[in-house]
């Protein structure tokens, strides 16, 4: 029975990010095709997620601040990972390329998700952006394997650090909704949603000046997010709930029923990140045919295809493309049904699932 150790991520099960996302539903499918499974952590379980026999949930130490968190639990996780030697290690984020030589020293095998180019993002300063690129030109020299979430990522990776990987997307999952779950004041069909982290990168300000533009035409629009630290994104979209009433502020929502009944119960959906591959909230959202405006990336288009629409990133153009859909009711149904294919035929949790077994698995037999 081979053996994973799984570092990087916030907490087992989390519904925090994309590498969250992507280990709750990948740890199941390791388990059932015969894998011992330790998901290192930031937060301990919260509901009995942990009882499987095979599955160890390990909280290590670290400092919980917005520029040492990474850094310093994956530090942590990782020596408690070389000292028990698992056949393979799955990292998640490129920070954690720092802790690789400690793992390679023990001879484990390592997996990289690279995710994104983080190193570019607004959100961080100029030394964490040092950070994250050394931590990329770590992960290049010493992971065994490299996981990209999207071919332009790859591109990039080829093209600066001249190590490719395999693609692996995010994956969505494929269920009905009961629309019955959205709160009492919004309408299915008649309401705007943007699901994103409040940074700068993911167009939030420029998503909140289309929505005052959108309220004042007394459309309902819905902001699922928080910034996980505050700040003044978070301060303004607080501002804009109490101050206007048809826009609603839930920040970070763990609840899928809501979730999910908000994606395909919306009318427009707006979908603004600008750093980063296959995004999972796309792609869920695909899944779920909500009609998809996003900001004019190559990652963007890569993941929607045709199925979606493309604006640039600033608030008349956001506002114009959102309440343009919002009326057209044959349109919303055209773009719907084309996401929902594009998501089941790229995007499927089980073709994601299987597609790093596969790696993780041929990555333990090399050695």
């Amino acid at each position: 029975m081979p053996s994973i150790a799984i570092i990087g991520t916030r907490g087992y099960p989390s519904y925090y990010g994309g590498f969250e996302t992507a280990v709750r539903n990948l740890v199941p499918h390791l388990l059932e095709m015969g894998w011992t499974v330790t998901v290192y952590t930031r937060e301990a379980s919260a509901d009995g997620s942990n009882q499987h026999p095979h599955l160890k949930i390990v909280k290590t130490p670290g400092i919980q601040t917005k520029s040492l968190s990474t850094l310093t639990f994956g530090a942590t996780s990782a020596i408690h990972a070389a000292i028990h030697r698992p056949d393979v290690a799955l990292v998640m984020n490129v920070a954690n390329g720092f802790w690789l030589p400690i793992l390679r020293m023990r001879k484990i095998p390592v997996v990289v998700n690279v995710d994104g180019v983080e190193w570019i993002r607004e959100k961080w300063g100029r030394l964490a952006r040092s950070v994250f690129f050394g931590g990329a030109r770590m992960t290049a020299k010493f992971a065994n394997e490299l996981i990209m979430d999207a071919r332009s990522i790859n591109e990039f990776w080829i093209s600066k650090f001249k190590r490719g990987g395999t693609w692996i997307p995010y994956g969505g999952t494929k269920t009905e909704p009961d629309l019955s779950a959205l709160p009492a004041h919004l309408e299915p069909g008649k309401f705007v949603l943007a699901v994103a982290r409040l940074v700068p990168e993911n167009s939030i300000n420029e998503f909140l000046d289309a929505a005052q533009l959108l309220v004042e035409n007394d459309s309902q629009v819905v902001l699922v997010g928080s910034s996980g630290y505050g700040g003044p994104l978070e301060d303004r979209a607080r501002e804009l709930d109490q101050r206007l009433p048809n826009f609603h502020h839930l920040g970070h929502v763990r609840d899928d029923k809501l979730l999910f009944a908000l994606w395909r119960g919306c009318g427009a959906y707006f979908h603004g990140h600008s750093v980063g591959g296959t995004n999972p909230a796309l792609v869920q959202a695909m899944m779920l045919g909500a009609p998809t405006v996003a900001r004019d990336t190559v990652f963007n288009r890569e993941v929607l295809g045709s199925s979606g629409q493309y604006v640039e990133a600033t608030g008349e153009a956001i506002y114009k493309a959102l309440s343009t859909l919002l009326t057209n009711p044959g349109m919303r149904a055209q773009m719907a049904n084309s996401a929902i294919a594009r998501a089941e035929r790229h995007y499927s949790w089980e073709s994601v699932n299987s597609a790093y077994e596969q790696l993780l698995r041929e990555t333990h037999r090399a050695g």
